[in-house]
């Protein structure tokens, strides 16, 4: 009797196999979903820091009472600059817009040997300080910036005359100088929030005339300063705004 009811057993499930498998075939076949790819937005306000290094080329001519009498030679004052930025960007397409304002600290430094008057007397030009304010332009890919901007630029600056034997200051005058920039930079979102990049600025500064004076108030020069500004700087910034856009 158990050899029977086993037999039967087997043979049900060797019938009902091919119609559960003939079921299990038989199911629709479902498209998987698309995939989301996140894009990264530009838009939104900015507040950030940058370093690098900065060259002013300065060339100075001397100009008593107005009259070209000479060029005193060129040099140029190089160092480092830190400082900050703020601003604010809006992204259409793949085209981002801006607005930005920075300020740097600065330690640009240099000096020549006068050409008028060799040995005897060596010309100085300081940067401490400098700003920008510009609007940009940018192409964006994804979290890739590139951009170029141009505007108003500042610098803080101070104009020294030393006796070259003795080291002794004889004329000096100070002056904030306006001037145009232009400039370009590549900018990388690497979180969802923070960007960091690199830029480089050109700053022409008008040429401007000043009159050195010594210690004692006693005017001792008058000269007319060229000076352009090439600046590279390294740049952080954290951003304020939805920074990814989902995209099928």
């Amino acid at each position: 009797m158990m050899k029977k009811f086993l037999l039967a057993t087997v043979a049900l499930i060797a019938f009902a196999a091919p119609a559960a498998a003939a079921d299990l075939a038989a199911r629709p076949y479902t498209k998987a979903p698309p995939m989301i790819a996140a894009v990264y937005d530009w838009s939104g306000f900015y507040i950030g820091a940058n370093g690098g290094w900065g060259s002013s080329h300065n060339c100075w001519d001397q100009v008593p009472a107005g009259i070209f009498i000479g060029s005193d030679g060129c040099h140029d004052a190089t160092g480092g600059v830190a400082g900050g930025q703020i601003g604010y960007r809006w992204q259409a397409g793949a085209w981002v817009f801006g607005l930005e304002a920075q300020g740097d600290w600065a330690d640009l430094k240099g000096s020549n040997n006068s050409a008028l008057f060799p040995g005897f007397f060596t010309n100085q030009s300081k940067i401490d300080a400098f700003g920008l304010f510009t609007g940009q332009i940018g192409y964006a890919v994804n979290n890739v910036l590139l951009y170029a901007k141009g505007g108003a630029a500042l610098t803080d600056n101070r104009f020294n005359t030393y006796f070259t034997p003795t080291g002794v200051l004889v004329g000096s005058a100070s002056d904030t100088r306006w001037g145009g920039t232009i400039g370009a930079g590549i900018e990388v979102g690497f979180a969802p929030n923070w960007t960091a990049g690199i830029e480089y600025d050109h700053l022409f500064m008008q040429d401007k005339t000043y009159n050195l004076t010594a210690p004692n108030g006693v005017l001792f020069s008058s000269i007319r300063d060229r000076q352009d500004v090439d600046l590279v700087t390294v740049r952080v910034n954290y951003k304020w705004g939805g920074p990814v856009v989902a995209r099928y």
